[in-house]
């Protein structure tokens, strides 16, 4: 078979596209791609009302947890994220969204849309490739969440 009627090869050229266009579309707003996988993981979080600690946001967002405590600090210092005191007795820290870093999120998201639609657009919106995407990712049955769930961004629309 030739590398380029290769499956993984083919996915992986398509994911590097996707991921040098997705950069790019951040830069209009000063994030990086893991900010934004981060920030808009915490937006839906806030959405849910349920601020998350900071190994339950990694584990949300599939990041190093190393990796997602250096970004919250780099998130806090822009004013995005906050620390809390979690509720009840066990006084855990809990991460919280600014309404800038939700207005950030809001604005980000619909960035990262544009380019998924400009990219994968030709797809469709119920297709094959998404259910296949879905199952390699290991998606399949798992609770929504920000990059599942376009409702979201309908319902911050929606909100004004």
């Amino acid at each position: 078979m030739s590398a380029d009627r290769s499956p993984g090869f083919l996915l992986w050229r398509a994911t590097q596209r996707w991921q040098r266009e997705i950069s790019v579309a951040l830069q209009v707003v000063g994030l990086s791609h893991t900010q934004f996988a981060l920030l808009v993981d915490l937006w839906w979080f806030d959405h849910q009302g349920r601020p998350p600690t900071p190994r339950e946001l990694a584990d949300h967002a599939t990041v190093d947890e190393m990796m997602t405590s250096q970004v919250i600090r780099v998130l806090e210092v822009k004013g995005l994220v906050t620390r809390e005191d979690g509720p009840g007795e066990e006084r855990r820290r809990v991460l919280a969204i600014t309404d800038e870093g939700r207005l950030l999120a809001e604005r980000a998201a619909a960035l990262v849309e544009a380019v998924d639609e400009r990219i994968f657009g030709m797809a469709g919106e119920h297709s094959a490739l998404l259910d296949v995407l879905a199952e390699l990712a290991g998606q399949t049955g798992e609770e929504p969440g920000p990059h599942r769930d376009r409702a979201l961004h309908a319902e911050s629309d929606a909100d004004g």
